[in-house]
């Protein structure tokens, strides 16, 4: 293949991941939520594809790295923020129509503005990340894709489930905030997690990575989709374990 072509690969599928997520933000404000948490999904996939390309063709370059920031402020920043906010707003009001600007409330203004820090915070733990040379092969914060699927999958698990108790609890404006806030701050945190980077496959360098992954793959066969929002969680919870516990990489 020649170079030239080469070398434009991983810039093209990072730019479907730009693309995928102004898809889901028109499509949240057109009311078709579903669709564009799927969009976020889809989004993830070029996430992943366009870093797998960069390593095999060896393809790297600082506009693909500034381009992959660009694209996931946008599919992993503002979509899930813009999904979020409708949540809020069916939470509050407890219907899919905004109503009369004038009648807000300035307590109804601040809990739409709280899904928004979801984009804020992911533009500035993407800020971060490219100048912090700590964060090679681990991470300082949650990865933003990581948050975002999770905040995508809290919509699809909250249109499949049929217990009162917790419908409830997605339709909770306070409950939402505490979230949204708690993983917002996860992002810029300085809170250690490991990455799913293997050096090697010895068990005893990996063995955080190969319980996650078998955890993850049993909770997926299991719970399908609603497996998303708890996988996120038990990378956390593992995260920690790796800190306090193993004390590894």
């Amino acid at each position: 293949m020649p170079i030239h072509i080469k070398k434009h690969i991983p810039n093209t599928i990072t730019s479907l991941n730009l693309l995928s997520g102004c898809i889901s933000i028109v499509l949240a404000f057109e009311g078709y939520l579903l669709l564009a948490v799927y969009m976020i999904f889809i989004a993830a996939v070029f996430d992943f594809l366009d870093g797998m390309a960069a390593r095999i063709l060896r393809a790297y370059s600082n506009v693909g790295k500034e381009l992959d920031s660009l694209a996931d402020v946008i599919s992993f920043g503002a979509a899930p923020s813009v999904v979020m906010f409708h949540m809020m707003k069916i939470a509050l009001f407890k219907t899919v129509h905004f109503p009369p600007i004038e009648n807000l409330s300035l307590v109804e203004v601040a809990f739409l503005l709280i899904p928004f820090l979801i984009a804020v915070l992911s533009g500035v733990r993407l800020a971060k990340f490219n100048v912090d040379e700590r964060q090679t092969e681990n991470f300082l914060g949650l990865a933003v894709p990581a948050n975002a699927l999770f905040f995508a999958s809290i919509y699809l698990v909250s249109i499949s489930i049929n217990n009162d108790f917790l419908i409830r609890i997605f339709k909770n404006e306070n409950i939402l905030s505490i979230v949204i806030i708690l993983f917002s701050l996860l992002l810029v945190s300085e809170f250690p997690m490991f990455s799913l980077k293997f050096k090697s496959l010895s068990f005893n360098e990996n063995k955080i990575r190969y319980l996650f992954i078998v955890l993850s793959l049993i909770l997926l066969i299991l719970l399908h989709f609603i497996a998303i929002p708890i996988i996120i969680i038990l990378y956390i919870l593992l995260s920690a374990i790796n800190n306090w516990i193993f004390n590894s990489d």
